[in-house]
């Protein structure tokens, strides 16, 4: 199954103020967005394998596409998303999104011990998603708990899907909720 890409987009938040207070450092996240042909779509039941090998050159490619704008070692969190769109089934999210994208973008990365965290939904051109984000090394550091907007003009149409990577420089300014912090991460399993 040949991966078809309509559309390339690498969207770049840089947040300075918030809660009115200035921020020490920019907060940057990053997305980087493929709006893809859906190879699936009204063919409900088919294999949904053939979208694995895809979901593994999406990882890699979408990852190397934020480091062009965010390097590696600023890296402190990441997420990921999908909208298919109304001709596809939701199951066609989770092949692209599973078995290999996150192995992929962790090998560019070059680390990564905790889960990609993931939001999939069906809907139509121009709708939002958030994308959840974690700290890399941990996925209950609470600083890093957050979330990055993403929305495609024009897409999904009903036969395609659109994939996102995010990563950010770090966690949620202000951050100040009791419990695992960065400075407390063990590196053992991913959790903390």
């Amino acid at each position: 199954m040949d991966l078809v890409i309509r559309k390339l987009l690498t969207i770049v938040e840089e947040q300075r103020i918030a809660a009115g207070a200035v921020l020490s450092a920019p907060l940057i996240k990053v997305a980087a967005v493929a709006v893809i042909e859906n190879p699936l779509a009204g063919k409900v039941g088919a294999d949904v394998t053939p979208l694995i090998e895809i979901g593994g050159d999406l990882g890699e490619l979408l990852a190397k596409r934020i480091f062009e704008v965010l390097p590696k070692s600023q890296v402190q969190s990441f997420g990921k998303a999908a909208i298919v769109g109304s001709a596809g089934e939701l199951e066609h999210s989770a092949p692209l999104l599973h078995p290999t994208f996150g192995k992929r973008v962790r090998e560019v990365l070059g680390r990564g011990r905790a889960i990609i965290p993931s939001t999939k939904k069906t809907g139509t051109e121009g709708c939002a998603i958030d994308a959840p984000m974690v700290f890399t090394e941990a996925f209950t550091v609470v600083s890093h708990f957050d979330a990055m907007e993403i929305r495609v003009p024009g897409a999904p149409r009903s036969d395609e899907i659109v994939i996102a990577l995010v990563m950010a420089n770090g966690g949620r300014p202000h951050a100040r909720t009791p419990g695992l912090q960065v400075g407390q991460v063990q590196g053992r399993d991913g959790l903390v």
